[in-house]
């Protein structure tokens, strides 16, 4: 894809720390489920963490082009330390810009902007996944604070988050109605950390269960009005969507790129295997997927970053449905082509297949995004 000036330099510096801060530790953390708390201090002295902070607030006022650039770049080695640029973009900083008041801007984002606070979303519950409607997490008011009751799980960075973005009932309504959403301090009292999962993939990502006992929250501390709180996360949700598809597209061209490396050293039949037609196609066809896939996706950061956000929701499910599937096919195809040491743990392409499944699970499953696409195509009762 053509980059502007400005985006080279950006991508350019994305390589040089990659290169030193990552490489390295890509393969460690995923066999040691190691949090690398050391990339936290670097991703935000280069604005990683709070890339969309406004520039009025102390942060760096990117995009969401850049951003996606950032964790495309990042991905190909390491789609775990990827999933730290941006973290605090669905945490806080879009809810806050789209849903928060000035007064919760002007205390909340210089704090982010400084690029060392780490933020979650607390929305999945062990019975609730894409089913919001049913969560059962209670925020009742009282006074000018909220008690807050009930537990999160699969809560991706929860155990090592300062703030999370925590989604309760505060009514009974119908649906997703009577969901209310708060800014949470995770060393309040009542907030409790749980186990941490053992996962396929994504080694190195802290994902827990979080628990609520009589949790007390300003109430100075909901985003938006009371009970609307579902209605601003789907908004939120389709913004950074498209970033999970930047994730997956980039793990699928690091495992493309390092199939084509070792199928040009690797010698069967007296030549190397990558001068037979079968594996050609094969890597042709990863190319191409992946072409099509980031056209995709930054066609739909170009509408955003220009302010049209009529096919948001439509696009950005397309880029994460489409990325993540390509994603998933690419890295398996990865691995058929490094044969037999492809399935093990000496070479990257093993865990860049595992850890690629993920994205056509969270942030909606893919068989949701087919839905959200329908409807726009098709209108809702059909």
């Amino acid at each position: 894809m053509y980059l502007t000036e400005e985006q080279t330099a950006f991508v350019d510096s994305i390589k040089k720390m990659v290169e030193r801060h990552v490489v390295p530790i890509a393969a460690e953390i995923d066999a040691t489920d190691r949090f690398p708390e050391e990339l936290v201090p670097i991703f935000g002295d280069m604005g990683l963490l709070q890339q969309w902070v406004p520039e009025q607030y102390g942060g760096p006022g990117g995009n969401l082009t850049l951003l996606c650039l950032a964790k495309h770049e990042i991905a190909k080695v390491s789609m775990a330390c990827s999933i730290l640029a941006g973290q605090n973009s669905i945490g806080m900083i879009l809810p806050l810009l789209h849903f928060g008041t000035e007064a919760q801007r002007q205390r909340f984002l210089p704090m982010v902007a400084k690029g060392r606070t780490l933020t979650a979303v607390c929305m999945s519950e062990p019975h609730c996944g894409s089913d919001v409607a049913a969560m059962k997490t209670k925020a009742v008011r009282d006074g000018d604070s909220y008690v807050i009751n009930g537990e999160k799980c699969f809560i991706t960075f929860g155990s090592v988050a300062h703030w999370v973005l925590l989604f309760a009932r505060t009514s009974e309504g119908r649906g997703v109605n009577g969901i209310s959403a708060f800014l949470v301090d995770t060393k309040t009292p009542g907030f409790k950390v749980g186990r941490n999962e053992k996962k396929m993939g994504l080694g190195g990502v802290p994902n827990v269960q979080l628990f609520f006992e009589n949790m007390r929250v300003p109430a100075e501390n909901r985003l938006g009005e009371e009970g609307q709180g579902f209605k601003a996360c789907m908004h939120i949700l389709d913004l950074n969507r498209p970033t999970v598809a930047a994730a997956s597209i980039g793990i699928g061209q690091g495992a493309l790129d390092a199939a084509i490396a070792y199928a040009k050293e690797r010698n069967a039949f007296g030549k190397p295997i990558a001068s037979f037609q079968g594996l050609q196609w094969m890597i042709a066809d990863m190319a191409m997927q992946l072409e099509a896939a980031r056209c995709l996706l930054f066609e739909c950061t170009r509408q955003v970053d220009m302010g049209d956000f009529s096919q948001l929701s439509m696009m950005a499910s397309m880029a994460k449905c489409f990325g993540s599937d390509v994603a998933m096919k690419v890295t398996t195809d990865a691995v058929q082509i490094f044969g037999g040491v492809g399935y093990f743990k000496d070479y990257p392409v093993e865990r860049m297949m595992r850890d690629a499944k993920i994205n056509q699970i969270w942030e909606g499953t893919n068989q949701i995004q087919r839905v959200v696409i329908s409807r726009h195509l098709l209108g809702r009762d059909a």
